[in-house]
């Protein structure tokens, strides 16, 4: 087992796609949609994987300030189409809080966006994005994949597929997948590993089918895992056994 404290480790995975959800940068407790604290934690945590060598992409949803589909069902009955555009906007917000607490922690970072604002992203252009890779710098992609109806799950696997990642990394609220939800049922069994098909098959709520199946077409490994654990992205990078692979 890999040290997780040790920067001397070899890694098993030198280019990532590391996928965040909205709500994990924000406090419930205190009503932030986004948290300084917890944006300075995921900060200290992926600099510790980039000062391994590891090329680090980000993909980060827009849920804890704005969500399409979720609008659509609301009272207030936003257009989906709009409301997804919305959730684009609200990415890129976050995106651009993670790049400011990573500069802050020494690490060279660029944005880049499926919609245009060239005035704070890059427009997404696949070669750029990978010779920063190699340049050293951390990508955040946000905006989603630019088109409403898709989500940023599934456009972790889109970029992770593109850039010719070797695996992406899913950081969660649980330490995996279970059969079950593991807060209504105790009991749930939890999965080491896990087929594709069977993800698909029984609908497990991790990430959607859509991104299920572009994985599988790829041949694209997922890593789901907690975030809330210490070291979990250094400690799944260095190949410990942690969380559920799907593959």
């Amino acid at each position: 087992m890999a040290d997780a404290n040790s920067g001397n480790s070899s890694p098993k995975y030198k280019r990532i796609v590391l996928k965040l959800s909205g709500e994990a940068l924000g406090d419930r407790s205190s009503g932030d949609a986004i948290s300084g604290e917890i944006l300075q934690r995921i900060a200290v945590e992926i600099k510790k994987v980039h000062d391994l060598g590891v090329q680090v992409c980000l993909v980060v949803g827009g849920g804890n300030i704005f969500r399409g589909k979720l609008g659509a069902a609301s009272d207030q009955k936003v257009d989906r189409t709009t409301g997804d555009f919305m959730g684009m906007m609200a990415t890129m917000i976050n995106g651009l809080a993670l790049m400011d607490c990573l500069e802050k922690n020494g690490v060279p970072v660029r944005v880049q966006s499926a919609l245009h604002i060239e005035e704070v992203a890059e427009p997404f252009i696949l070669r750029r994005a990978i010779r920063h890779l190699e340049k050293g710098r951390v990508v955040i992609f946000v905006a989603g994949t630019g088109n409403p109806y898709f989500s940023t799950d599934t456009t972790a696997a889109l970029r992770a597929s593109e850039i010719g990642a070797d695996v992406i990394m899913k950081a969660t609220k649980v330490d995996g997948i279970y059969s079950e939800d593991p807060v209504k049922n105790p009991d749930a069994e939890k999965f080491d590993n896990i087929t594709f098909i069977d993800a698909l098959k029984n609908q497990y709520a991790v990430m959607d089918s859509t991104a299920f199946s572009l994985c599988l077409d790829n041949e694209m490994p997922i890593i789901v895992f907690s975030m809330n654990e210490p070291d979990s992205i250094l400690r799944a990078v260095q190949g410990e056994p942690i969380g559920t692979l799907v593959s």
